[in-house]
């Protein structure tokens, strides 16, 4: 038991810890800013697709 408290402690002191959660929260947001440009791009490209189809009868 004593070796867990151990290795809790050197991780809570280590810098690995919070870089790799700051990691984790920066690619996080990458792929929220990444999902949100494609559903844009995608439901513009939609709309010109649907005003094309509807000039060509």
């Amino acid at each position: 038991m004593k070796s867990l408290a151990t290795k809790v402690q050197r991780f809570l002191v280590s810098e690995d810890g919070p870089t790799a959660v700051e990691y984790a929260v920066m690619l996080a947001l990458i792929v929220i800013v990444c999902l949100t440009a494609i559903r844009s791009i995608g439901t513009n490209a939609n709309a010109t697709f649907q005003n094309v189809a509807s000039q060509l009868g």
